[in-house]
């Protein structure tokens, strides 16, 4: 199971959003996602997380929180564990992405974008909740969305 990291950094009421339109095989081609990445040898989510934002945006992360662990049931790329985070940065200024095209959307439209469909479900939970959540979510071939569940519920 691959180990990776998943953020939604916040300026002025918009997330930070990732178009990915860059990447060749990419599993995430044309969806819109948060920044994020997978763990190196000896590295702890955080750090992770806070390197990905170096490495694809240029940011600096504030007020990093932890907010959610996601299991990806996914026949066709393999199975993932991702720790989900919530961020702030003080800069609005990006550096050129290599992985896709960066862009603060509303936070109100993002669920307008093309994204996953397990996304439309943990994204409000970032707005409604508190807590950390652990979701599962059940793809199957071809990437519909066929189950998920939630604790605590």
């Amino acid at each position: 199971m691959r180990l990776t990291t998943l953020c939604y950094i916040e300026n002025d009421g918009c997330w930070l959003m990732m178009h990915r339109v860059k990447k060749e095989e990419d599993e995430n081609a044309g969806k819109w996602i948060g920044i994020g990445g997978h763990l190196e040898e000896n590295e702890s989510p955080e750090e992770c997380i806070r390197r990905e934002a170096r490495e694809e945006a240029g940011l600096e992360l504030t007020d990093l929180r932890l907010r959610g662990i996601l299991t990806f049931i996914l026949p066709d790329w393999g199975n993932e564990l991702t720790f989900l985070y919530t961020a702030h940065t003080d800069t609005t200024e990006l550096k050129e992405c290599s992985e896709g095209v960066l862009k603060w959307i509303p936070i109100r439209e993002v669920t307008d974008l093309p994204l996953w469909e397990g996304d439309r479900i943990f994204l409000p939970l970032l707005q409604t909740r508190d807590d950390v959540f652990s979701l599962k979510l059940n793809y199957e071939p071809g990437g519909n969305l066929s189950s998920w569940s939630i604790e605590p519920k």
